[in-house]
């Protein structure tokens, strides 16, 4: 519930601001009248998610294990991309997209389409509903509490339309960059371990050598598939199982936060691994090449007069 409410406020207060822009910005242009037309777009974008998410879920119904377990794994390595686009896609392009947006709309306006400015609404907020929608599916899937994990993700989402409607009214304050950074750090970990279970139902599915299939390493004494080192690379990593029991607090906890599980196999762990090394080091050296750099400045002297500063001009 604790994961699921997160992402629903990251991704939900995301959403929330965007929609913010652009209702300001057309308030702003005095076109009260056009917002009808861009709030029909946001409508046909939580309307597209939300049929999304019903057809994830009700159309497996009908199919056999493994393709539910084949879609299932798709779907999850769709959300992960998504979602890794998205965090990058923050850091390079979060400083100008209330200017992106701003002129989305000057065009629209200019151009005089009524389907323009639906379009532009509905954009701006299906990418986040659609991949809101893939990364919370995955995760309920994976944690096998879809009552408690949707209602973590619904009191997420409430919780942004909230903050969002305190931020634009001035009610409240909020760091958004240092939120949206700690945020976008916690999703590559999410991402991770949503990576390790689309691993895991792929296997299940029998189109990724696992346990599961021929391949698997056998234990010469118990008969069953072989866990640690001798399993690698298509048996078991590591059993805890005995340890941490699967479906209790501590493992839920554990594979919401870090996308452990008490067994893995070899694939998962290297997955997990390997995007947690090469999508961890790029948003790290991202971070770290856009925080601001403040010269040395040799000591001025005693006699010189100060330069008032470009704050001090009333330059941004």
């Amino acid at each position: 519930m604790l994961a699921t409410f997160l992402i629903g406020l990251r991704e939900g207060l995301e959403a929330a601001l965007v929609v913010g822009i652009l209702v300001a910005y057309l308030r702003r242009l005095g076109r009260k009248d056009a917002l009808p037309r861009m709030w029909a777009g946001v409508g046909l974008a939580i309307a597209l998610a939300l049929g999304i998410g019903a057809i994830l879920t009700f159309g497996a119904y009908s199919l056999t294990f493994e393709a539910q377990e084949l879609i299932g794994g798709l779907m999850s390595l769709l959300a992960v991309g998504m979602v890794t686009w998205m965090i990058f896609w923050m850091q390079k392009a979060g400083r100008t997209m209330k200017a992106t947006l701003e002129g989305g709309i000057d065009r629209a306006l200019t151009q005089g389409g009524i389907w323009a400015l639906v379009a532009i609404g509905f954009v701006s907020v299906a990418r986040e509903g659609i991949e809101t929608t893939l990364l919370l599916w995955s995760m309920v899937q994976s944690f096998g509490d879809a009552p408690s994990a949707l209602l973590g993700a619904v009191l997420g989402l409430l919780t942004a339309v909230l903050v969002g409607w305190l931020l634009a009214r001035g009610a409240v304050r909020l760091d958004l960059r240092r939120f949206f950074l700690w945020t976008s750090g916690f999703l590559v970990v999410v991402a991770a371990g949503v990576l390790a279970y689309a691993v895991m139902d792929l296997q299940e599915a029998g189109a990724l050598p696992g346990p599961f299939t021929a391949l698997a390493p056998v234990d010469a004494l118990t008969g069953a598939v072989a866990t640690g080192w001798s399993a690698f690379p298509f048996g078991w990593a590591f059993d805890v199982s005995a340890v941490i029991a699967p479906g209790q607090t501590l493992a839920t906890i554990l594979q919401a936060t870090i996308g452990f599980m008490p067994r893995m196999t070899w694939l998962q762990v290297v997955a997990w691994a390997a995007y947690m090394l090469v999508v961890g080091f790029l948003f790290v050296r991202g971070v770290r090449s856009r925080r601001p750099v403040t010269p040395r400045t040799a000591p001025e002297p005693a006699h010189a007069t100060p330069v008032p500063s470009l704050t001090d001009q009333g330059a941004p």
